[in-house]
């Protein structure tokens, strides 16, 4: 019987999760579409490579794709990182060197390379862009 809760707990838990997103971080949970956004910094990026790119970030972040455009080209990488990691000491999933995998994989670009800690999303854009 207590394995019968358990189990049943941990599937509510998981139907929480996913119907509030409540990994997603507050902070941009609210904002609108950013695409506006992304399109004046990159008029000449079809909206296709943007989401692709946002695509790519989100997965590396476990985020839902609906969040995709919910990311401003000026958001740093370090700023969203610590909005799920307040503390320093709570071991991560991997998501910064999940994203570096991914950007060297998809794009041929060396994350290392262009890392800095106010990297933000525009930047990284910019980069594998004229990759």
């Amino acid at each position: 019987m207590e394995i019968i809760i358990l189990i049943a707990l941990l599937i509510l838990a998981v139907v929480v999760d996913v119907r509030y997103d409540l990994s997603f971080p507050k902070k941009y949970k609210n904002r609108r579409c950013t695409g506006k956004k992304w399109k004046t910094v990159f008029p000449d990026a079809p909206k296709e490579e943007i989401r692709m790119f946002l695509n790519l970030f989100t997965d590396a972040f476990e985020f839902s794709q609906k969040n995709k455009l919910k990311f401003e080209p000026t958001d740093g990488l370090l700023e969203i990182y610590r909005e799920i990691y307040p503390s320093k000491w709570v071991p991560d999933a991997l998501e910064l060197e999940t994203l570096a995998e991914s950007i060297e994989k998809e794009y041929g670009v060396s994350f290392n390379e262009i890392w800095h800690e106010n990297l933000t999303l525009g930047e990284l854009f910019k980069e594998v862009k004229n990759a």
